[in-house]
């Protein structure tokens, strides 16, 4: 990780906030505009006053503690408490009234919907893309770098059909690796997880035959191992030889683990970056209206683009919180949505929001109350 640029991005982004912050106000009743603006200028934002509290997606969890210091730093009054206790768990607590926004690495679904749409009567509940990821496909294989691996010869993996290094499949696509005639570990998700649904919508969208089971939070392949939490499955991943797993690439980066260079659309074989994933993500779809769930496409021929990609969305009431709470969530995820606070999270993993997507979510934080 580069923590000159880091720092530097960070520092940007604080002072942004607390430039903007100085013109604003701490009364309750006013949480800011929407943010929209000229690409570099900080976002128009008023501190909010109060206590909230999140919870949800472990993906995120270092982007908000980004944004979250930032604020605080700049917003006097102001405390935002965020447990990444995975996205499953963050959707229950929003829809039980236990926290007052959650993070999601998957947009509401069917009943869930229904449920937290009962929750913010008489408002309802939208997911708001905040965060864009790669996710990597972090290994453990002594003297082994540069793997790559195609989408299909994943799902065989993580689905038990290839089940040592040195297979046939293996060794076609890593010619000049030497690798290892062990049993293949593979790491997953035990909790319920939004990676866990992006990862497995790719292995459904590339894999064909080779993955037969559905998309979803809950892990539904056979065997490996399941560990808690993304920061779980990377400290697995890093204790366990000749293993692989999934997570964010942050979790990756931090741990200094190697990632595979994975297969896109176009025939290339591409390391996961923030640049990359922009590029995947440049092809999904914007839901109409407020909700703004995005559909993703991993077929499409795009040069450079990183197939295996997650946004993380922010789950929040468009009216039912008490007052204190709708002023500070509104005011949070404004400074979030924000070029500034965008930016500060490039050096962490993340690529900001596309400039399509940044917009409607602006504007549908601008309608909070």
């Amino acid at each position: 990780m580069k923590l000159g640029r880091r720092q530097a991005a960070v520092g940007a982004a604080m002072v942004a906030l607390l430039t903007v912050a100085a013109c604003g106000t701490d009364d309750n009743s006013d949480s800011g505009g929407s943010g929209t603006k000229p690409s570099g200028t900080a976002s128009a934002i008023a501190c909010a006053k109060g206590s909230i509290t999140g919870s949800g997606s472990s993906a995120q969890k270092n982007a908000v503690d980004e944004w979250v210091k930032a604020y605080q730093s700049a917003c006097s009054g102001a405390t935002i408490n965020y447990q990444s206790t995975g996205s499953s768990t963050g959707r229950q607590q929003f829809i039980g009234k236990q926290v007052s926004f959650a993070g999601s690495d998957s947009a509401l679904k069917d009943q869930q919907k229904i449920d937290a749409d009962a929750r913010c009567a008489p408002g309802t509940a939208v997911d708001l893309p905040m965060a864009v990821g790669p996710v990597s496909l972090m290994y453990n294989i002594s003297g082994v770098k540069d793997l790559q691996l195609s989408g299909p010869t994943l799902a065989k993996i993580f689905a038990g059909k290839i089940t040592k290094w040195d297979d046939p499949a293996i060794k076609a696509e890593n010619p000049s690796a030497s690798l290892p005639s062990a049993t293949i570990a593979t790491v997953h998700r035990s909790d319920g997880s939004g990676t866990t649904d992006n990862f497995t919508k790719f292995l459904k969208a590339v894999g064909g035959a080779d993955w037969t089971f559905d998309s979803g939070s809950d892990w539904k392949a056979p065997g490996g191992q399941g560990a808690k939490g993304s920061d779980g499955v990377t400290s697995t991943v890093k204790s366990t030889e000749n293993s692989i797993g999934y997570a964010e690439l942050s979790y990756a980066e931090n741990a200094g683990l190697s990632t595979v260079k994975v297969k896109n659309a176009a025939g290339e074989y591409v390391a996961p970056s923030t640049d990359g994933a922009s590029l995947g993500l440049s092809t999904a779809k914007i839901a109409d209206g407020d909700d703004l769930k995005l559909t993703f496409d991993y077929t499409t021929a795009t040069k450079g683009a990183y197939p295996v990609y997650l946004v993380t969305y922010e789950i929040a009431c468009t009216k039912g919180l008490p007052a204190d709470q709708a002023a500070l969530v509104k005011s949070f995820l404004t400074y979030t949505a924000s070029d500034a606070a965008q930016t500060a999270i490039g050096d962490l993993g993340y690529a900001p929001l596309p400039d399509a997507v940044a917009t409607k979510v602006r504007a549908v934080i601008a309608t909070l109350s």
